[in-house]
């Protein structure tokens, strides 16, 4: 997580969640909510969940697309996967 610009504890981000969000959403920083001590959640802005969410649409693609190539097209039916158990 070496993107992460900053950290605030849970305790911090109750007290402080109006500047939290503007940093992430105006500042475009990455920010690290900690539970005892732990990373438990980042606050990101909706430009990072938007990039997130294209390189996701992008992986799924790119798995859907190899296993597609990679079908011979053989198929078993369900009465035959049934009884192999």
């Amino acid at each position: 997580m070496n993107s992460i610009s900053a950290s605030v504890s849970t305790r911090e981000l109750r007290a402080d969640l109006a500047s939290v969000m503007g940093r992430a959403g105006f500042g475009h920083e990455r920010i690290a909510v900690t539970r005892n001590g732990k990373v438990a959640a980042v606050v990101i802005g909706t430009e990072d969940l938007e990039l997130l969410e294209r390189l996701e649409n992008a992986a799924d693609l790119a798995a859907y697309n190899a296993g597609k190539a990679a079908d011979d097209g053989s198929r078993i039916s369900l009465a035959d996967l049934r009884s192999e158990e």
